[in-house]
């Protein structure tokens, strides 16, 4: 995106910010160096051990990274307020892994676990908001999430996460929730020394969600995504998605459904179309929630590229934590999921198996157990004990891969 665009972007956010500041929002700091003097600084850190044992490489990788993190948010004066985030990452004793998109060219013997080191201006963002009203525009670096990240998200379990150079506007009237984005760049989790790390997009994101009394929350979205730096992005997705809770005593049952259809949109070279489906119900009962889902994107195991593509999502929280699909396989991809989640104690804890096969014909990828439990202690601190098992199938393209995490953070 031009130069040209992206001030035109910013100076139209800036402009409707103003429009709007006229509706009088509640007024906190009483002056605008009092943004600043009654503003909040933020310092958190997060140290992680992931290893990976991938079978179709002779090495091990073992990352022991350490992120930094420290934030500054004003107060609002007249209901404008701005937020900067700096991260910084850093190698602590082990670095036998391969950090991915071209980022340690001398560690490509080993599996990528895909967390580059370096310094990071994560978020930096002007916005104006009226609480009263629902209403909030925000320009600048941010993070975004829709719905349950499943097409729009930050990629918050890497230790860069994704953020968009974008425009923002939401919209919350009564039931309706109204969020729209135009983002001429993504800030991929690979960092900004590579060229995957940034890509230059002019794509629009929209999403309408309504809540239904006693029933639950109906969004519809629609997502036109124009990446010019990796043409196999730009897709035109639209679709709906309804989840709820139904409680009965102690209990609830809790339940979603989604349907999405996507086709090839602007620079793509491929003309395709795709579906997407997904299923999910739980039943809590007392401490423990046992639940299942089954999630379904198209392919076509004929036609090269022809697959339902998420390339915005959070995409480890899906289709198992070792992240063997993080590109929906050409022949698409078929999951079915069962597991159980808890509290015991002061630990969470959760446990989950997947099934995965080809949408398009029949051919079979493999079974992932999945096993995490943690706690928060001392209001600031948190551990996490996280594992995965990916088994491959004879006919399997992609290798058994086993990975285990321990995660420490602290936030002051």
């Amino acid at each position: 995106m031009t130069n040209q665009r992206k001030l035109l972007a910013t100076s139209a956010a800036v402009f409707v910010a103003a429009f709007v500041a006229t509706m009088q929002p509640a007024q906190a700091a009483e002056s605008f160096t009092e943004m600043f003097t009654e503003g909040k600084a933020g310092v958190s850190f997060r140290y992680r051990y992931e290893f990976v044992d991938q079978e179709n490489l002779a090495k091990d990788a073992q990352a022991s990274t350490l992120r930094g993190r420290l934030n500054f948010k004003t107060d609002d004066w007249k209901g404008f307020g701005s937020f900067a985030e700096f991260d910084y990452l850093s190698d602590v004793i082990w670095n036998d892994y391969n950090a991915g998109a071209g980022n340690t060219p001398n560690r490509t013997h080993y599996p990528v676990v895909a967390d580059p080191t370096g310094p990071d201006l994560n978020q930096a963002f002007l916005q104006w908001q009226n609480g009263a009203a629902g209403s909030l525009v925000r320009g600048g670096r941010q993070r975004i999430i829709y719905d349950n990240a499943r097409f729009v998200g930050n990629v918050g379990w890497r230790q860069n996460e994704q953020t968009y150079d974008a425009a923002y506007f939401q919209q919350k009237v009564a039931a309706v929730d109204f969020q729209l984005a135009y983002v001429w760049q993504v800030n991929r989790i690979f960092g900004d020394d590579v060229p995957a790390g940034e890509n230059e997009n002019s794509t629009v994101l929209g999403n309408l969600g309504y809540n239904l009394e006693g029933l639950g929350k109906l969004t519809g979205y629609y997502y036109d995504i124009d990446n010019d730096d990796v043409a196999s992005f730009s897709t035109s997705t639209y679709g709906g998605r309804f989840v709820g809770t139904y409680k009965f005593g102690e209990n609830a049952f809790g339940y979603a459904l989604e349907y999405a259809h996507q086709s090839d949109a602007h620079n793509n070279p491929l003309a395709y179309s795709a579906n997407y489906y997904r299923i999910d119900a739980s039943l809590g009962i007392g401490k423990i929630t046992p639940y299942v889902g089954y999630e379904s994107l198209g392919g076509d195991d004929s036609k090269a590229g022809a697959s339902f593509r998420t390339p915005l999502a959070t995409l480890h929280a899906f289709n198992g934590w070792a992240d063997m699909f993080l590109n929906t396989p050409a022949a698409g991809l078929n999951d079915f999921f069962v597991g159980v989640k808890g509290v015991s104690g002061t630990w969470n804890w959760d446990a989950l198996y997947h099934d995965f096969d080809a949408q398009s014909g029949s051919q079979s990828f493999g079974s992932e157990t999945d096993a995490s439990i943690g706690r928060k202690f001392a209001e600031k601190y948190s551990v996490l004990f996280k594992a995965a098992l990916f088994a491959a199938s004879k006919s399997s393209p992609y290798p058994d891969t086993t990975k285990v995490w321990v995660q420490l953070t602290a936030d002051f």
